[in-house]
């Protein structure tokens, strides 16, 4: 008697067809992120936008705001990954309803939409407040770098700009003046010819001598008006030396500023693995269930500036300030601190990198009777039961569920504006899947 199994016919029709609420189980995440945008977000900010009456019919709006956050939760951020996945994957099918937009659609609709999708990460923090999981109690500052989509071979000196635009206007001028030479010898040889098309090789120097140029024409004037605001990308890399302009000889950037041709805006960074040319992403985390209250997008490796803004944006968001704060001690100065102290917020940063012996000044030297020797001391006498110690266990991992659960290392986008948006919407899917496991 042999065994038997269950029918596989892959050749068998449907009488009826399945239901998209079969696809997945009951109280996947699929449901939730489409339930969510369809019944709990405020999308006017995208509909407002589709005004003309002629034309073939667009995807749904709510449909392809759905499928970004999914995906997005899923780790799936590329658009080319997005449209297979939506061919493929059943919890994708669940979620678009079948529709299957190319790649092109979803990336246009993503660079359209930007602002408006980085605006829904207040109403999802809404969510998640009316939700029960923020209680401002006590909430963690960080910042991490993260690649930018550029190289950072990519970038180019300012003084190694001066010598390869001499060097490549010379060659330009050497072929040129052969080329000139060959057509008089093939005119004497074969008589009239044509001769107006400038060969691959010369256009791809010339090309490059443009790009030259303008990044060359950008460091200088750079060099004579620095950038002021702080969310904006800031200054180049080696414009500065601890927090001071510095310039080259007639006011001109120094040979080492450096300026990267295929995203302008991101920056040389300094990490633990080496330098990367990339952005800092900073984010204010509640420790009740590690919900991102605020973010904030840089290009300037330091985190101190961004500690304001944070603080700012989650008042701004949740209708009042934390009870506590810890930091590390790149957040920490004598301004932010006054800054905590003036918002009466119980702060917890040490003044320099802690030592393994406990000192939470290092070899950072401080002034006597200044509010960092005040919070030294603080730091010293609680010892190891210091509430600071909750910033590893409640920033820190939200940076590994972005980077390393969902895997996003590296930025799609270019450009400084696009680049904060798309952190906003990396930060809006964090909460978004805290609220789905939650619900």
């Amino acid at each position: 008697m042999s065994k038997t199994f269950k029918a596989w016919d892959v050749d068998q029709g449907w009488l009826l067809p399945p239901s998209l609420h079969e696809f997945v189980p009951a109280g996947h995440p699929a449901h939730f992120v489409r339930d969510t945008v369809r019944e709990g977000l405020d999308l006017s900010g995208i509909m407002s936008c589709y005004s003309e009456e002629r034309g073939y019919p667009p995807y749904h709006p709510a449909m392809m705001v759905a499928l970004l956050l999914y995906g997005y939760s899923r780790g799936v951020y590329s658009s080319r990954q997005l449209a297979r996945a939506s061919e493929e994957r059943v919890d994708f099918m669940a979620v678009t309803g079948l529709n299957r937009p190319d790649f092109r659609t979803i990336s246009e609709f993503r660079k359209r939409h930007l602002a408006a999708l980085a605006g829904l990460f207040p109403q999802v923090l809404k969510l998640c407040q009316a939700a029960g999981l923020v209680k401002l109690g006590h909430v963690a500052l960080d910042g991490s770098k993260i690649k930018a989509n550029a190289s950072r071979h990519k970038a180019m000196s300012y003084g190694r700009m001066k010598e390869s635009e001499r060097r490549l206007a010379a060659e330009v001028q050497a072929w040129f003046a052969r080329a000139a030479a060959a057509d008089a010898a093939e005119d004497r040889e074969f008589g009239e010819q044509r001769g107006d098309e400038l060969p691959a090789w010369a256009a791809d120097k010339e090309r490059r001598i443009e790009k030259i140029r303008a990044a060359r024409a950008a460091l200088e004037a750079e060099a004579r008006e620095p950038p002021g605001d702080d969310d904006e990308p800031g200054p180049s890399a080696g414009m500065r030396e601890r927090g001071k302009p510095k310039r080259g000889p007639d006011g001109e950037p120094p040979p080492q500023a450096q300026r990267n041709f295929t995203d302008p805006d991101s920056r040389i960074m300094k990490t633990r693995d080496g330098f990367v040319q990339g952005y800092n992403a900073q984010i204010a985390v509640d420790a009740e269930c590690q919900i991102i209250t605020a973010h904030r997008l840089t290009a300037n490796g330091a985190d101190y500036a961004g500690l304001a803004p944070l603080v700012t944006a989650t008042r701004k968001a949740l209708g009042r300030n934390p009870r506590e704060l810890s930091a590390d001690a790149g957040f920490c100065n004598e301004a932010n601190l006054h800054t905590l102290k003036k918002r009466r917020i119980a702060a917890y940063m040490p003044p320099g990198r802690p030592r393994h012996d406990g000192d939470p000044v290092g070899r950072r030297r401080i002034e006597r009777n200044s509010l960092m020797a005040a919070m030294a001391a603080k730091l010293r006498r609680a010892g190891r039961r210091s509430r600071y110690r909750l910033r590893k266990q409640v920033v820190e991992p939200v940076f590994g569920q972005i980077k390393q659960a969902r895997g996003f290392r590296q930025f799609l986008l270019r450009g400084f504006d696009k680049v904060a948006g798309e952190w906003a919407l990396i930060c809006t899917v964090h909460n978004l899947c805290k609220l789905a496991a939650r619900a």
